[in-house]
């Protein structure tokens, strides 16, 4: 699935040339030990699990669910190849399995095949447009097996002025048009149009950045939620 012809795609940090830094900036300017924590508890991996990560970047949130569930089938998806050697590099140093793949959000339907009992994300819905929001979570959808989770870290409604001034810098970063549609709390308006049940906002965690809230969403046994 490696797509070289694919169209462009926000970097990490918003440019290429700042990709070097992504790990050292999230740890400092997003409280990252706190709200990974929170967001692995919630996903709460065991060995029979089949976990893809939407965005996995240079592999944080995968390695964390390695060392949680070393039997876990943990799978990879991003478009930017630069991150994800550095992900191959992380589980290469750390004899860790990670089976990762270049590609979209939208592209997720790739991993039918593998039947995902959960898939997550974190950092990555803020950077995309409202569109590509849309066509991502419609496709995690589909691609989770009936009952499997969907658990999201992203920011989220920014609930106060001070916690909207520092998602500025974010904005700055990532586009003001992609950004903003998160920032005023559209995400799990957008997982129930998807058909996810059960949507929760579970944990909201202020950082220097705004605010990360984790959510979590659960596909119907029967298909679409009512």
């Amino acid at each position: 699935m490696n797509r070289a012809d694919t169209p462009a795609f926000t970097p990490a940090l918003g440019h290429a040339a700042l990709t070097p830094l992504y790990d050292l900036a999230i740890a400092l300017m997003t409280r990252e030990q706190r709200w990974r924590a929170a967001l692995v508890a919630q996903i709460a991996p065991h060995d029979d699990d089949v976990i893809l990560d939407v965005g996995c970047g240079t592999g944080s949130l995968l390695m964390l669910m390695a060392r949680a569930a070393p039997g876990a089938t943990l799978l990879g998806l991003d478009p930017d190849a630069d991150v994800l050697r550095r992900a191959a590099d992380k589980a290469a140093r750390s004899h860790a399995t990670l089976h990762l793949e270049q590609g979209f959000a939208r592209d997720v339907a790739a991993f039918t095949a593998r039947a995902p009992s959960k898939i997550v994300s974190s950092l990555v819905f803020h950077q995309t447009s409202l569109a590509e929001k849309e066509a991502a979570l419609n496709a995690i959808f589909h691609t989770l097996r009936p009952g499997g989770e969907l658990h999201i870290a992203d920011y989220g409604l920014q609930r106060t002025p001070l916690m909207r001034r520092l998602f500025g810098i974010i904005q700055h970063l990532d586009g003001v048009e992609n950004t903003t549609p998160n920032a005023k709390g559209v995400l799990p308006e957008l997982m129930r149009e998807a058909g996810f049940a059960d949507v929760t906002e579970r944990a909201v965690v202020a950082t220097p950045t705004g605010s990360i809230s984790l959510y979590f969403a659960r596909k119907p046994l029967g298909g679409r939620a009512g």
